[in-house]
């Protein structure tokens, strides 16, 4: 007889807010009208209510299906339709109709693509901020296969933040990101820098996946060697049946306890939280972050 795998329960401070389910609703109908790409749906994020009942959005662009297929992501694995210049009609009607002041724009990988798919994203945040020149745009990249030609394309465009999440501890990478490679990605934010020093760097790490501590901070170490700006710790859950399982959920003292050993190193900004996702509240992050005195000033 196969021994039944327990499942483990989730711990009480990832409860949701009732009172947000209405928001929920009345955005995600929004969502299918005007913006049927939204990574808030399609990779099933945890803060859907909070973040919709503020309004703030993250847009997926080049599509839903993605060339990788991660194990700890729900999005659709396959072979990618061509990119489709008309989202960006969507996603400036929705920065209209919800007044949004800070967009974040992220992408499947799409090794399919000469460019990894650069050169739609530089197309995005330059229509955005012609037609918007008051709203900040965040983008979380995939590593472009270390063509930095392509990140050079990307930061031509001039988007406020530019986030590259390494996700997890290199022992992990050949069972939770099959097609990455943690020396590339390193690669990818250490070049963000090189291409214009005065940007905002990100990334994020997820932990629950099975990583040791002091894996963990030797991770937040190489981070922090490539002169990221700003760290985001968060909870791993699992999206779907087919995912990995989480092996532990953090305690939010733990996630603190995180925060302060990434602050003593010299992040200029850390957001560690069970729920904190790249994206979460990437509008509070910048503003705080540029108003700290880096070298970005919200205007």
């Amino acid at each position: 007889m196969t021994e039944k795998k327990e499942t483990k329960r989730l711990p009480s401070w990832f409860k949701s807010s009732k009172g947000k389910l209405k928001a929920t609703k009345k955005l995600a109908t929004v969502l299918e009208a005007e913006v049927p790409n939204s990574i808030c749906q399609e990779a099933r994020c945890p803060n859907r209510s909070e973040c919709f009942a503020k309004g703030v959005l993250t847009f997926m662009i080049l599509g839903i299906t993605c060339t990788r297929n991660c194990a700890f992501c729900s999005v659709t694995h396959g072979t990618p339709l061509p990119p489709n210049k008309n989202e960006l009609h969507s996603i400036l009607n929705a920065i209209e109709k919800l007044n949004l002041k800070f967009v974040v724009l992220t992408s499947p990988n799409r090794d399919d693509l000469s460019d990894g798919g650069a050169g739609h994203y530089a197309f995005i945040v330059s229509e955005i901020k012609k037609a918007y020149p008051h709203v900040k745009v965040e983008v979380l990249i995939p590593d472009f296969q270390a063509d930095f030609k392509a990140l050079e394309t990307v930061i031509a465009a001039r988007p406020d933040v530019v986030n590259h999440n390494m996700e997890t501890v290199p022992s992990l990478y050949s069972v939770a990101r099959r097609g990455s490679v943690f020396k590339r990605s390193l690669d990818v934010l250490k070049q963000v820098k090189v291409i214009d020093s005065s940007i905002l760097s990100k990334s994020g790490v997820m932990v629950g996946l099975g990583e040791e501590t002091d894996e963990l901070i030797e991770t937040f170490k190489h981070i922090h060697e490539q002169q990221v700006d700003i760290l985001t710790v968060g909870q791993y859950l699992k999206p779907a049946k087919d995912n990995l399982d989480v092996a532990k959920y953090y305690h939010p003292d733990e996630f603190e306890n995180l925060k302060v050993q990434a602050e003593a190193m010299g992040f200029p900004f850390v957001f560690s939280g069970p729920l904190v996702r790249s994206s979460y509240l990437a509008d509070v992050v910048f503003e705080k972050t540029a108003h700290n005195g880096l070298k970005r000033i919200l205007t």
